[in-house]
């Protein structure tokens, strides 16, 4: 009987036990006493809706104790609508006293907003109040004068509260100064011009406004270096020279070909000519022999034909230089 008893009193003890640990949880009572204590007024029911909506009731408490501390009116449904949307409460209150210490006017609503839109809202103040140097790769450009530039820039920036919803980033930035840097370079009629006044090149893009439509105020373009490249114009005008030697030997080719298929050409007509010549030439006995039966060619006729060959080969033969004359 007795061990049944102790048995009983066992068990309501442990459910006693856990059903104060359930209460403590849905019902944070340490939390509500440390917000009365800060001077937070939070009621036990706003903390068990928390609960109830599954939101962690110390990522509102603590931000709104900080906000009060700091003298910035804020409740707990804008706290609460800023979560459930997916943003982060601290981080949200943490900018907004940083922009009141800062004296910058930025709404709860537009800090929520920024949030909301992926950037770092306490970053962004944080910018606003210290500017940000951020500096460009290696920008290589030419100068009228056909030598290149290397250049480097410095440029600080300033976060722009108001249009940071929709605003473009550093890399924005980065590359409208790259673009900038390019642009006045090329514009120089010669490379120590640039090289005598770097600053010019500074005092040029920062007069173009490439901030607008950005995140950010440039303060200030500093140029830390510039380096002399390559002579791109002296490398140009050798492809060119080259590009026309190659064009000028091309069409050398291409004269060569023709004349070697024009005299191919002309040696195959007189292969031919030669051909019909001895065609001819073998016809010549036929003929005269056909002369001789017809009585159209008489003995002394044909005497004075051999007499004028033998006459002809006689004349080719004086005419045509000794061998040894040839060689020479």
């Amino acid at each position: 009987m007795l061990q049944d008893l102790a048995g009983s009193g066992i068990i309501l003890l442990i459910a006693v036990a856990l059903g104060l640990l359930i209460l403590s949880w849905i019902v944070p009572i340490r939390l509500w006493v440390t917000a009365i204590a800060s001077g937070v007024r939070v009621g036990l029911g706003s903390l068990v809706g928390m609960r109830l909506r599954k939101i962690p009731p110390p990522r509102i408490v603590y931000p709104l104790i900080s906000s009060y501390k700091a003298g910035l009116p804020l409740h707990t449904n804008e706290l609460e609508s800023h979560f459930l949307a997916g943003g982060d409460v601290e981080r949200v209150v943490n900018a907004l006293i940083s922009a009141d210490k800062a004296q910058i006017e930025l709404p709860f609503r537009q800090a929520a907003a920024i949030d909301l839109a992926g950037r770092d809202v306490l970053d962004a103040v944080q910018v606003s109040v210290n500017p940000r140097v951020i500096q460009t790769p290696k920008v290589a450009a030419m100068a009228k004068d056909g030598i290149q530039l290397i250049a480097t820039a410095r440029v600080t920036v300033r976060a722009n509260i108001n249009r940071l919803v929709g605003g473009a980033g550093e890399e924005t930035i980065l590359a409208r100064v790259g673009e900038g840097i390019v642009s006045t370079i090329g514009s120089a009629s010669s490379h120590k011009a640039v090289l005598e006044n770097p600053d010019n090149i500074s005092k040029t893009v920062l007069a173009k406004g490439l901030d607008s439509g950005t995140a950010f105020e440039i303060l200030s373009i500093d140029i830390a270096d510039v380096d002399v490249g390559k002579n791109i114009g002296a490398e140009l005008q050798t492809d060119q020279a080259e590009a026309d030697k190659r064009i000028a030997q091309a069409k050398a080719e291409e004269r060569r070909a023709m004349a070697v298929a024009s005299e191919q050409e002309n040696r195959a007509l007189v292969e031919q000519m030669q051909a019909e010549v001895v065609k001819a030439e073998a016809e010549v006995p036929l003929a005269m022999a056909e002369a001789f039966r017809e009585g159209n060619l008489g003995i002394m006729d044909y005497m004075k034909y051999r007499n004028i060959q033998s006459d002809t080969q006689m004349r080719r033969s004086i005419a045509k230089p000794p061998e040894g004359d040839k060689d020479a």
